[in-house]
């Protein structure tokens, strides 16, 4: 595929990657880096971050000139998060966009999720996607009166049978990239939530030849997404080309949100006799 984008689309700005070191979260670096941002990934794993960094200078070495920093943070932690951040505050002096990536699910019926389950994938999609938006927002994009913030969400958005869970997180930043668009428009910053549906993945691959076979038949299109497909369309939201989109969600599914599942539902069981 040839790169789309203009080589100087982002030149001049920054952007952190959560979970930036695999999957989506490393194409939009490297769709970042090729349209010369600067760019800060961070993830809980150190190998992927390294290679992703590796990639990533890689492009900078070609002519777009571009830095790349990577640092080991669990999102959900605050004093990792704070420490993530001052390093990228004191090597860019400016965070101009965040794409909140990272989060984590498990599949199980929904009585089956215990209270515990439920809130380990709320505290990563959500609770850890705020706390993160909140400081880069107070400690750069307020103060500069700009910036683009990314949230990570599900097609389809109806629902997803063994996702209640995660189906219900994602729907929530939905909703919270909408709020801030209202509230933040004031300071220049724009919010959307990019939902992109069946990637191929290292995580969709996790589930099973069965489950990536299920998910590549209920695409329109006929074929699973590519990272890299779900990465060029946040870089181009974040670049002047994208701004006058703020507050919406932005699908990436190949038609799946508008076919929706495209398998029957589960028949009814007959209750218990006695």
């Amino acid at each position: 595929m040839i790169f789309p984008l203009a080589s100087d689309a982002n030149a001049g700005r920054v952007v952190v990657i959560t979970g930036g070191g695999t999957g989506i979260g490393k194409a939009t670096a490297l769709a970042f880096a090729r349209t010369g941002a600067g760019v800060a990934i961070c993830g809980r794993r150190e190998e992927p971050l390294a290679s992703a960094r590796e990639e990533i200078e890689a492009v900078g070495a070609q002519g777009a000139g571009v830095e790349c920093l990577s640092m080991s943070c669990d999102v959900r932690e605050s004093d990792q998060v704070t420490t993530f951040l001052d390093a990228v505050m004191e090597r860019f002096d400016r965070i101009d966009s965040l794409v909140n990536n990272a989060g984590g699910q498990f599949t199980a019926p929904a009585e089956e999720i215990s209270t515990n389950g439920w809130r380990a994938v709320h505290r990563l999609t959500v609770d850890a996607a705020w706390e993160m938006t909140r400081e880069v927002a107070t400690r750069s994009m307020i103060p500069r009166r700009g910036g683009f913030v990314a949230f990570l969400g599900f097609s389809p958005r109806r629902g997803i049978p063994g996702f209640a869970h995660a189906s219900a997180a994602r729907a929530g930043l939905e909703n919270l990239a909408s709020s801030l668009a209202i509230e933040w428009s004031r300071y220049g910053i724009r919010t959307v939530c990019v939902l992109p549906g069946a990637i191929e993945t290292e995580g969709l691959a996790g589930y099973g030849e069965e489950a990536v076979a299920t998910a590549t038949r209920a695409v329109p299109l006929g074929r699973l997404g590519t990272p890299e497909e779900v990465g060029t369309v946040i870089a181009f939201l974040a670049s002047d080309g994208g701004s006058y989109v703020t507050g919406s969600s932005v699908l990436v599914d190949g038609g799946l949100d508008a076919w929706g599942q495209a398998e029957p539902p589960p028949l009814p069981e007959a209750a218990p006799s006695g």
